[in-house]
């Protein structure tokens, strides 16, 4: 979808006048032919670019910069305003139940306490308000997104640099800068309030399944502060050997006891409070789960602590003398202490990279058994001094940079700016138990896509250091493909009469062609989509989901198969080839006209017309026909219309991509049992070969006795040597599917064994034969013998 399409399918109505003006000044780009086009001329050269030109394009974009920054701000004070009267009408209404239950506990009158009516118009009221928000944060994101394409585009096509002239004008009038985050952080406090009339839920005892119904409140640290942007700022700072890459190599293969340390910051470079964290992977077969575990420090100790020049002692002197905690957790944190300087002196471990964004967390105030976070603006920076520059120095990290996203101050190859967000899930259920019905359904549905055991650090790693890291984490060649899926069902605010759900920070690739073809809302045959086209193009909602759990439990996110979209099979997500082949040659030759008009329209229809025949062709000539499939959310698997696609990735060149393989104790015990097996069976048929040779008296015992000894030797050596591969595989956790099949050996055996004993009967056979005719023995018993 090209974005003036885009744009038109996004507009809330009620804004409609206040967007800018895209295809105005699309068309203000355009100078006109130095010629009228001709049959042998169809494209003539476009008249150049003059100031005159340029002068008139300003003043179109300085205009349409005043009416949407003008209109944002007047929009942006009236928000505030009306967030200001409802605070009041809530704290008088919780007010008024509040005395209303202290009186009659004390039995004395007041005034009446709030009705439901009340409750119920203060939560059309906010939700009005929190709809208002959200239209206004996408027509901030679509406006700025415009003025950026159309710069882009006027100084490709003019070859007049406008872009960083207009940065400055878009600085005098920042309609972008506007922190919405503050406004849905008070919000959500004023909604809970409402939706539980003055009482907030706690959750209830089990965190599950009766849970259908969950209001989860923005999580707010520090009720008593005003919400600034960079309260939601979370950086760390990860160390690694940068010539081993150990724990790199640890967490993504997710041994036993695998590490990763970073200190951890919240808010601005100007926190003085540092978190030195470890984070310490355990397998499911030891019983244990994994842990993560930190202390806090001053911001001015971390180089002495890490270089080992500040003792632990020292580092909690002032805790002990506080007496805040007791003496065991006190102990407890000197361990941990010690134990992570310890790794970091004798490990020679360095910061490599850090990980930047903002979180919004979803949770019950004291109630961390549904827990949702949202981070988004994920960024990574290296934070080494490899390849002769100094980045960090001798500090434990760099400088240079503090909040300020998206930094562009940085070189290309110091930073990574994650495309997606991260929204990671938790909840501490218990045992067999499923999650609540309104969790499946988001983590079901077409907004996220999972990707199980994510990590900031090991992708950051993987991809600020391409020449050094060799081994790819599986999600790696894959973050080139389009997540985007069709929509299955409608998530988040709904107002009659809305616009789309399209969300305004995915913005559709650029085409650079698009002005030489027909205008997005126009069909092939030049007239204007219908609404339920237009209607249907407003329900895809590009999201992600990633998970940066440490848990060994299946997740949550598994991902559950997308439904396609009902009576529509066939829904495009992107503009196909089919929709614009030879659209702008038609439309030029339909302003030259005369013949050349008609060829081209002779071309376009017999276009189509092969195209309907090659689709009957495939109807009606038989060929093998798929399987019918079960429902996708019975299996979990990915369905795109009537399509179920696979497809392979492949790393670069010199890479290797690891994919997460479990493999628990019992894996090596099966492998030693089949191993016994093999040797026992061996052990049998060499106990046969020995009782043939030693009591035969014939060359056909003699013969059998040989094979069974030659088939138990090979059975033997090959049981060995395949124990001994399947235990380094299992090791090396590569997934081999020998590992744990192998159908040549037991067929090899097997067909051996039938050989063996057919050649003994027919020998036996033969033998028994030539005997009889040569009269030296009877077949048939005599009397004698009776």
């Amino acid at each position: 979808m090209r974005f003036g399409e885009h744009l038109r399918s996004s507009q809330n109505k009620e804004y409609y006048w206040y967007y800018i003006n895209y295809e105005g000044l699309k068309k203000a780009l355009k100078t006109g032919y130095v010629t009228d086009p001709t049959p042998q001329n169809t494209k003539p050269d476009r008249k150049p670019w003059t100031e005159d030109d340029e002068r008139h394009f300003v003043a179109l974009l300085e205009s349409e910069l005043d009416k949407v920054f003008n209109f944002q701000k007047l929009k942006s004070e009236e928000i505030v305003r009306r967030i200001q009267e409802v605070e009041k009408d809530v704290e008088d209404v919780v007010t008024r139940l509040n005395n209303s239950n202290d009186n009659r506990s004390a039995g004395r009158s007041s005034r009446p306490p709030p009705s439901d009516e009340e409750f119920l118009m203060l939560e059309q009221v906010l939700s009005d308000i929190i709809a208002d928000v959200h239209d206004l944060a996408k027509f901030t994101q679509l406006n700025y997104t415009g003025f950026q394409k159309i710069i882009k585009k006027h100084d490709k096509q003019t070859q007049w640099h406008l872009k960083p002239v207009f940065a400055a004008r878009l600085k005098a009038k920042p309609f972008f800068k506007d922190n919405y985050d503050a406004f849905v952080v008070r919000l959500s406090k004023l909604y809970d309030l409402v939706r539980t009339k003055g009482n907030p839920v706690k959750g209830d005892s089990s965190a599950g399944g009766t849970q259908q119904n969950f209001h989860l409140p923005v999580l707010v640290f520090n009720p008593s502060k005003e919400f600034e942007e960079e309260d939601s700022a979370i950086s760390s700072i990860y160390y690694d050997n940068p010539e081993t890459w150990e724990l790199y190599l640890g967490r993504l293969k997710k041994t036993e006891g695998a590490e990763a340390i970073r200190l951890r910051w919240y808010g601005g470079m100007d926190s003085d409070q540092i978190f030195v964290e470890r984070k310490t992977h355990r397998e499911d077969w030891t019983g244990e789960k994994s842990v993560k575990a930190r202390f806090a420090l001053k911001e001015k100790y971390v180089n002495d602590f890490m270089a080992g020049k500040l003792t632990v002692d020292k580092v909690f002197e002032k805790m002990r003398k506080d007496k805040k905690k007791s003496e065991d957790e006190i102990a407890d944190l000197e361990q941990l202490a010690r134990e992570i300087q310890y790794r970091v002196i004798t490990r020679r471990l360095v910061p490599v990279t850090r990980t930047f964004y903002h979180r919004t967390a979803f949770q019950l105030p004291g109630d961390a058994r549904v827990r949702i976070s949202l981070d988004t603006e994920l960024t990574m920076i290296r934070e080494d001094n490899l390849d002769g520059r100094q980045r960090s120095g001798n500090n434990w990290r760099r400088m240079d940079i503090g909040v300020d996203w998206p930094f562009n101050q940085l070189p290309p190859e110091d930073v990574e700016r994650f495309p997606y967000a991260v929204l990671e899930v938790k909840l501490q259920t218990q045992a067999g138990q499923e999650p609540p019905k309104w969790i499946r359904d988001l983590t079901a549905s077409h907004l996220v896509e999972a990707v199980p055991k994510y990590s900031k650090f090991i992708h950051g790693t993987a991809a600020l250091f391409p020449d050094r890291i060799h081994l790819l984490p599986f999600w790696m060649p894959q973050m080139d493909v389009d997540i985007r899926k069709p929509a299955t069902r409608h998530f988040g605010i709904q107002r009659p009469m809305t616009s789309t759900s399209l969300s305004a920070n995915e913005t559709p690739e650029d085409d650079e062609s698009e002005d030489d073809e027909l205008d997005a809302h126009e069909g092939r045959n030049g007239g204007p989509r219908d609404r339920s086209d237009r209607e249907a193009l407003r329900e895809i909602e590009p999201h992600a989901l990633f998970d940066d759990t440490d848990g060994n439990a299946l997740d949550v996110e598994e991902r559950i198969a997308a439904q396609p979209l009902p009576g529509d099979e066939d829904y495009p997500l992107y503009d196909s080839d089919d929709e614009s082949v030879d659209s702008d040659e038609l439309e030029e030759a339909r302003r030259v006209g005369g013949r050349y008009y008609y060829e081209q329209l002779a071309k376009y229809y017999s276009h189509r017309l092969k195209n309907g025949m090659i689709n009957l062709l495939k109807a009606l000539i038989p060929r093998p026909m798929p399987t019918n499939m079960p429902a996708p959310e019975q299996n979990g698997i990915t369905v795109m219309g009537s399509g179920r696609t696979i497809k392979r990735f492949t790393a670069p060149k010199g890479k290797r991509i690891h994919v997460p393989v479990r493999v628990e104790p019992k894996v090596y015990f099966a492998a030693e049992r089949t191993f016994l097996s093999w040797l026992e069976f061996s052990i049998l048929l060499g106990t046969i070969a020995a009782t043939l040779l030693n009591f035969g008296d014939d060359y056909i015992t003699f013969a059998c006795s040989w094979a069974f000894t030659i088939l138990a030797a090979v059975a033997l050596i090959y049981s060995l040597v395949l124990y001994i591969w399947r235990v380094d595989k299992i090791r090396k956790r590569r997934d081999v599917k020998r590992v744990y099949y192998e159908k040549w050996g037991p067929t090899v055996v097997g067909v051996g064994l039938v050989a063996i004993m057919l050649t003994n009967f027919v020998l036996r056979v033969r033998q028994t034969g030539f005997t009889s005719r040569d009269g030296n023995k009877s077949t048939t018993p005599g009397r004698d013998d009776l």
